[in-house]
This record gives structure tokens, C-alpha cells and sequence, in this order.
């Protein structure tokens, strides 16, 4: 087992991190921008070490400093945490070339899921139902007018290396094509540095069902249940997620894990990981795409089957043998995550920064808070906006939104904007409380009626 481990990221997934550490006795170095020199996850770290300044370019994102400050400290394994380098190739090669090891999937098999149109051929070549589409990236116009009009509309166009809900642009006429493929185009190369983009044909009213996944070095791959992620904001980012998804069958629950297991085999894939599937209205599923890291809403899998994701992802980097058979994994109850964020919903969401005056948070039986914020800790404006995930269980769907529905009646953030009232809106929602959720529910059942 490793000594020291040095976090690759800030906010609360590395305090959630290093909490794991320590109940595994085991030293952790934080990692920081001169922006975030007062965060909790630097308090809480056994050693800590400024690798730049604030744009993450400059730091979090900085892969020599990173890597130096594993060496300089005698860190043996880097776990890259939530976002910036977490699912970089290049940053698992360069750790493995300096002698450290990364805590995630191997370079080999990122690259070949980095790209979301050559990982939809290789889940279709698996047997792993995919979204009817592009088979490769679209080199022209004419190629994109030819496909769209042997498809049908509604498209949508993807960004190839995309993730976090950029880079995708709906279609909804041959008109609308030639532009929205060019501003496909122009995101893709400003989010992820890749023009390439891809199409397929458009689900309408999805729901966005997840199964997680880990796998060890010596052949063994489970899932551990699916989670429901349905309920996005405008730019299809997650606010809320819940396990187990709602409105799936036995039979349904079955097959979906069974094909995320079988879509990490045929990749060789080792560590956590998360299979994304949209579900349409006739209960049938498709690989959407692959996530080679810990998910924010991972919590509620944890809520629900016990099993510490976190001290998995560091015992299998380890070389360790999973502890458990996809027999002896049982899901419990229900559970329910809101992302609490510093932002504005009045005003589109704009992300709000400054410093947090006040915090109240909620507590009890089946409650859980993961959290980097106190009582005049200083919310940057370079980063995510998260600030806390308020995670609760309960015997059932029910009970956890009541639940969740105390807790946020609890919650106090003085000092920045935040969405608690918004995420109030919507466990009230009819709709939401009776699980009739789709990844345009925000949209549909809650926008919409504040217009009304």
C-alpha cells in the first residue's frame, strides 16, 4: 500500500480524498494555486505546496508542477481528483514515466475513450447498444447534410473530446445546420483544443442513467448499480442525482449493468469508472459515453451499497484484488445529492464569487455534507462553482426527497449567491416527485413555469 499520495485537484473532492487517506493511514500532500492558499483541503493535508497562480493553466492544470511537487514531497501515487487532469492520457503517461502511479485508467485506454466517436465504434463492436450516428468524425459539410438527411431530424452534433456537457449543439432543420456546425466547431476547439466533432440521432426526452463501475488489475470488473442524472441545468450540467435510478425494471436494471460491465472488459478498463447511457421513453438504452474517473455524484452509490469508492480507486492502484463478487453487492434504500453551487439561477446561472459570511449546514440520521466552505473561507471566481453536495438516504425514494427537502430548508450561505432555493423548486416539483424526470426536465418543468 502506498505511504503518501499527492491530490491533483482542490475543493471538496480533495478534502473527500484525503479523508480517505487518513482512515487508510495514509499521508497526503495537497496541491494548491495561490488563490486557494486558505482552502480546507490545504488545512486538512498532511504536507502542502503552491503550484501556481489561480487560471488553472498556471496550476491545477500544470503538469510540471505537479509532478515536481510529487517528487520534492516523496509522494508515490498522484490521484487526479474530479475534472482538470483526471482524464488526461498525456498526465497518466507523464506519471508513469516519472515513477508515480496514477490513480485511474492507463494512458492506452483513455486515449482510446478520450474520443467519443472512436468509443462508440468500440462499444458497438462490443455488442454495447449505441445511439444511432456518424461512424467517425464529420470531415465536411456535405458529409454532415448527407447523414442528416438519411437520419432525420432532430441532431445533435458532439464535440469529439468533449464532456461536461460542452460541446453539444442541437439541430432541429437543414437550415440550422451549417451554423450550428460551425459553432460546434468553434467550442470544441476552445473547450477541449479539438475541432473534431461527430453526430447522431437526437433521443428525445431521455433520461441520462449512469452505472458505476470498478475494475481490477487482475480481470475482475463490477457494477455497482446505476444512478439517475436526469435533472440538468441548460447547459447539461448535473443538479441533482439520486440512486437507484427511478422507473427502471428488475429486467431493465439487469441488462444495463450487465452491458457496462461488458463495455469495460472489452477495454481492458481498471480503477472507477462510470458508463453513461441514455434511456428513451420505451425503456431501451444506449451508450452515451465513458467517464475514467470518480464522478461528483458518486456519493449516492456509496450511500446506497457501503462501499467507499474512494479507498477502492487507491487499493486497486495499488495492486490489489477486488473484495467483493458482483454477487455479494447489494443496494439499500434510496439516495439523493444536490450540488449546491455559488451561483444565480435569476440570472442565468452566472457564477457567483466573494466571501461566505455564514454557514448553517443541515445534519441527522442518513444525512452526509462534502464540503471545502467555512465561515469566511473566499469562493474564487476561477473555478467550478460547487461549494457543497448535500447527500441523504432513506428506506425509500420518499423518504430520502423529504429528507432532502429539511436539509435544504436547514442550509444557510451567507455572503455569494447560491441555488439552494432553486433545488427547493425543484424536489417540490410534481413531476420530479414522481419520477418523471428527462434531461430537458429543468427546462420543461421548472423554466417553464416560472414564465407561465
Amino acid at each position: 500500500m502506498f505511504e503518501k499520495i499527492l491530490i491533483a485537484n482542490r475543493g471538496e473532492i480533495a478534502v473527500r480524498i484525503i479523508r480517505a487517506c487518513r482512515e487508510m493511514r495514509i499521508r497526503t500532500v495537497a496541491v494548491h494555486s495561490t488563490a486557494d492558499a486558505d482552502s480546507l483541503h490545504v488545512r486538512l493535508a498532511d504536507e502542502s505546496v503552491c503550484i501556481g497562480s489561480p487560471a488553472p493553466k498556471d496550476s491545477y492544470l500544470h503538469m510540471p508542477n505537479i509532478i515536481s511537487a510529487a517528487r520534492i514531497t516523496g509522494a508515490e501515487a498522484i490521484h487526479p481528483g474530479i475534472g482538470f487532469l483526471s482524464e488526461r492520457a498525456n498526465f497518466a503517461e507523464a506519471c508513469e514515466m516519472c515513477g508515480l502511479k496514477f490513480i485511474g485508467p492507463s494512458a492506452a485506454v483513455m486515449d482510446r475513450m478520450n474520443n467519443k466517436s472512436s468509443a462508440r465504434e468500440t462499444m458497438r463492436a462490443a455488442g454495447v447498444p449505441v445511439v444511432p450516428g456518424t461512424e467517425g468524425m464529420i470531415s465536411d459539410d456535405q458529409e454532415a447534410l448527407r447523414f442528416a438527411r438519411k437520419t432525420g431530424f432532430p441532431l445533435l452534433i458532439k464535440a469529439a473530446h468533449g464532456g461536461g456537457g460542452r460541446g453539444i449543439r442541437l439541430v432541429q432543420n437543414e437550415d440550422e445546420l451549417p451554423r450550428q456546425l460551425d459553432m460546434a466547431r468553434t467550442e470544441a476547439a476552445s473547450a477541449f483544443g479539438s475541432a473534431e466533432v461527430y453526430m447522431e440521432r437526437f433521443v428525445e426526452e431521455p433520461r441520462h442513467v449512469e452505472v458505476q463501475i470498478l475494475a481490477d488489475e487482475h480481470g475482475h470488473v463490477v457494477h455497482l448499480g446505476e444512478r439517475e442524472c436526469s435533472v440538468q441545468n441548460l447547459r447539461h450540467q448535473k443538479l441533482l442525482e439520486e440512486a437507484p435510478a427511478v422507473q427502471l425494471t428488475p429486467q431493465q436494471r439487469s441488462r444495463i449493468g450487465d452491458a457496462a460491465v461488458k463495455a469495460a472488459k472489452a477495454i481492458g478498463y481498471v480503477n472507477a469508472g462510470t458508463i453513461e447511457f441514455l434511456v428513451d421513453s420505451h425503456g431501451d438504452f444506449y451508450f452515451m459515453e465513458m467517464n475514467k474517473r470518480l464522478q461528483v455524484e458518486h456519493c449516492v452509490t456509496e450511500m446506497v451499497t457501503g462501499v467507499d469508492l474512494v479507498k477502492e480507486q487507491i487499493r486497486i492502484a495499488a495492486g490489489e484484488r477486488l473484495g467483493f463478487s458482483q454477487k455479494e453487492i447489494r443496494t439499500n434504500g434510496h439516495a439523493i445529492e444536490c450540488r449546491i453551487n455559488a451561483e444565480d439561477p435569476a440570472k442565468g446561472f452566472i457564477p457567483s464569487a466573494g466571501r461566505i459570511t455564514r454557514v448553517v449546514l443541515p445534519g441527522g440520521y442518513g444525512v452526509r455534507i462534502d464540503t471545502h466552505i467555512y465561515a469566511g473561507y473566499e469562493v474564487p471566481p476561477f473555478y467550478d462553482p460547487l461549494l457543497a453536495k448535500v447527500i441523504v438516504w432513506d428506506k425509500d425514494r420518499q423518504g430520502a426527497i423529504l429528507r432532502m427537502q429539511r436539509c435544504l430548508a436547514e442550509m444557510e450561505i451567507d455572503g455569494v449567491k447560491t441555488n439552494i432555493g432553486f433545488q427547493k423548486r425543484i424536489l417540490s416539483n410534481a413531476f420530479y416527485r414522481r419520477g418523471e424526470v428527462s434531461t430537458d426536465f429543468i427546462q420543461r418543468r421548472i423554466l417553464s413555469d416560472a414564465k407561465a
